[in-house]
């Protein structure tokens, strides 16, 4: 949601092929993106942190999500 970013947190509760951009450019100064990242039937949690200009990403346990639709998501 660009006109209320940016954002402290932003968790994404649907799998996605990968890391969605414009939910990294919404994260604030030190703020923390958490989403599931994989294929349609098995991902990973990932966390991702901006420190300045830069993404710092860690990926932690096996998930699975219901898929995330639309324009940088799943197409089908």
């Amino acid at each position: 949601y660009p006109p209320a970013a940016p954002f402290d947190r932003i968790i994404v509760a649907a799998a996605s092929p990968d890391v969605p951009q414009a939910l990294l450019e919404q994260l604030s100064e030190g703020g923390r993106l958490v989403i599931p990242v994989g294929t349609r039937y098995s991902q990973h949690l990932e966390t991702w942190d901006r420190v300045g200009d830069e993404y710092i990403s860690s990926s932690n346990i096996s998930v699975v999500f219901v898929p995330l639709i639309g324009k940088q998501g799943w197409k089908d």
